[in-house]
């Protein structure tokens, strides 16, 4: 159940209700998360902890390759290369390889419920709806397509992060306040917090697994509801 709330806006008080895709529409860490752990059983003979050296690899990169698959790709055999010193085979390598282009055709299948809830939004909500998610354009398009979700979307937003700037701007191509957008996803630092930062609501719908690099502490804001299940949003905007 949602939990309450000291104000509470009105589904007419919305212009738009914008949904993260990855994690909050379609499972995506965890297909991340089998490739890491084959990263960290090929690394952990040559270090103590081998989440610690992809997460620093990750960071260092994150300037220059932002989110996505291929920048994922790029940090797993970069951290193999440099942790290994020459001491982990071509084979291997290879098979890392080989699991970070398969992210790029994980099933991005809908989580539970997830279909359901937006089809049943659709029909009774005349409030426009978009995809507004970070990350690589190409890839993310592809899963949208093989979601089957795009059709209960008005628009599509795909951008190379999601900060303060990025929210603005969603609010200026839409010719909407920020406190008539409402954000709907699993991170509390990319989807969350910035959200609420430029004033707009938020419904947090967390993942059972997330991202070192999306790690948040937790937030309490009167503009907040946390839900546990996507299909809760029926009772909260209908």
């Amino acid at each position: 159940m949602a939990e309450s709330q000291t104000q509470r806006a009105k589904p007419t008080d919305y212009q738009l209700i914008a949904f993260d895709a990855d994690d909050t529409l379609w499972d995506c860490q965890s297909h991340f998360d089998r490739v890491e752990q084959q990263l960290y059983r090929l690394i952990a003979p040559y270090c103590p902890d081998p989440a610690a050296e992809l997460y620093q690899t990750e960071a260092a990169n994150m300037a220059d390759l932002g989110y996505g698959c291929k920048a994922f790709t790029i940090s797993v055999l970069e951290t193999a290369l440099r942790v290994g010193q020459g001491r982990i085979g071509h084979a291997d390598l290879a098979a890392l390889l080989h699991a970070g282009k398969q992210l790029l055709q994980l099933p991005a299948t809908p989580l539970p419920s997830v279909s359901e809830t937006l089809s049943q939004l659709r029909q009774r909500l005349s409030i426009p709806m978009a995809v507004f998610t970070k990350g690589e354009l190409q890839d993310q398009e592809n899963k949208l397509h093989r979601s089957g979700l795009l059709p209960f979307f008005d628009s599509v937003e795909i951008t190379s992060d999601k900060g303060q700037p990025e929210f603005l701007a969603l609010c200026r191509r839409h010719n909407i306040q920020p406190s008539q957008l409402l954000m709907v996803g699993n991170s509390l630092k990319s989807d969350i917090a910035p959200a609420l930062a430029v004033g707009a609501w938020a419904v947090h719908i967390p993942f059972h697994v997330t991202w070192q690099l999306e790690a948040h502490a937790d937030i309490e804001h009167p503009r907040l509801t946390k839900l546990h299940h996507f299909a809760e949003l029926l009772d909260l905007l209908a």
